[in-house]
């Protein structure tokens, strides 16, 4: 079992997943239609929170007892969260630019934007398991060990991290027909049509791991109804806007757990995974397991590590992106094209669905 999704909590537990899907779903939707709405979520509101973060560190650092005791100060002030935020958001500005043709967006050479700041992306993460996997071998040797983020969380690195960093750099081969990035006629998505289930799926699965392994106590959220929002939209309506989607309701999340992430850390939203074994038990949230700093804590409260389910997971992310990167090599031979300058999966159904909307 992936999560301890049970007990009195578990309907509430649900809602919350609910909640975010819907949430990240319909504020997608508002961001991608219109202009108006693109830059009031994709400019105007980070540039807003940009001031709130400056402002809160700053305070926090003088000792003003608001920011000593701020949500984000507390448990979203590393490294990584404002990294993926701001990188998700420059993203999805390159990504109105292309479909509205603002600015370097009409020009040619700007096409692989999409591919570069995915790659950026990706290798952010590869660095955040590396990360991961050294502190798990410093503290526990070759079978991992627990150590404590910067973000207060307690995370159990090993050989699973090495694995999805290896399946991270994979899929950034994943990518395929570069240049190959439209509008939609409608002008409310940049398509890129090259980018089939084939690769969301190897996608999908790596981020998963990536968000089990590392954001241990978000990714009942980050890692499920996050990766899923967009994969639904390309699905049902959408098709061929996917990494449009994925980028939008990333800079979204990121946006609203960096402000509240007490949301995903305490009951009655809260979920922890199965690595912490024991801690359902022993009625402990995700913010209760921030509370505890060091490993003769976690063991006198009866907490043991269960790292089966990222071993798992992540040999199932190396196979996914080994299988995707397999096709694309059999149809670029096939075809005899470049995989990078062209797109080759020109004939599937996705490829033509998404073209259909050009």
């Amino acid at each position: 079992m992936l999560f301890q999704l049970y007990g009195d909590q578990a309907l509430m537990q649900l809602l919350g997943w609910v909640l975010v899907f819907a949430g990240l779903i319909l504020m997608n939707e508002i961001g991608r239609r219109t202009k108006l709405g693109g830059i009031m979520v994709f400019v105007v509101l980070p540039l807003c929170l940009t001031v709130y973060f400056i402002a809160a560190t700053l305070a926090a650092k003088s000792g003003a007892a608001w920011a000593v005791n701020n949500q984000t100060v507390l448990y979203m002030n590393g490294w990584f969260h404002y990294a993926k935020l701001y990188a998700a958001d420059i993203g999805c500005v390159g990504f109105m630019m292309l479909k509205y043709k603002w600015g370097i967006g009409k020009e040619e050479w700007f096409k692989p934007w999409p591919f570069v700041i995915v790659a950026i992306n990706i290798l952010i993460a590869v660095a955040s398991d590396l990360e991961s996997a050294i502190n798990g071998f410093a503290a526990g040797g070759m079978q991992g060990g627990w150590w404590f983020s910067s973000e207060n969380v307690w995370l159990y690195g090993g050989w699973w991290n090495v694995l999805n960093a290896i399946a991270g750099v994979l899929n950034i081969f994943c990518m395929t027909g570069w240049w190959g990035i439209y509008s939609s006629k409608k002008q409310d998505d940049m398509l890129w049509p090259d980018m089939t289930i084939w690769f969301i799926i190897a996608y999908d699965v790596w981020n998963f791991e990536y968000t089990y392994c590392n954001l241990p106590t978000h990714t009942w959220y980050c890692g499920v109804a996050l990766l899923l929002a967009p994969t639904f939209a390309n699905a049902l309506w959408n098709k061929g806007g996917w990494i449009q989607n994925r980028a939008n309701t990333l800079a979204i999340w990121c946006m609203f757990a960096q402000v509240f992430p007490l949301f995903q850390l305490k009951a009655p939203f809260s979920v922890l995974p199965s690595l912490y074994k024991g801690a359902t038990e022993a009625g402990l949230t995700a913010f209760d397991m921030t509370q505890i700093t060091t490993v003769e804590e976690l063991t006198a409260k009866g907490i043991t590590a269960n790292p089966t389910a990222q071993g798992v997971v992540a040999i199932a992310a190396v196979v996914a992106n080994v299988l995707c990167l397999a096709v694309i090599i059999k149809r670029s031979i096939e075809q005899k094209k470049n995989p990078y300058k062209n797109e080759i999966f020109a004939g599937t159904r996705d490829f033509e669905e998404a073209m259909a909307r050009r």
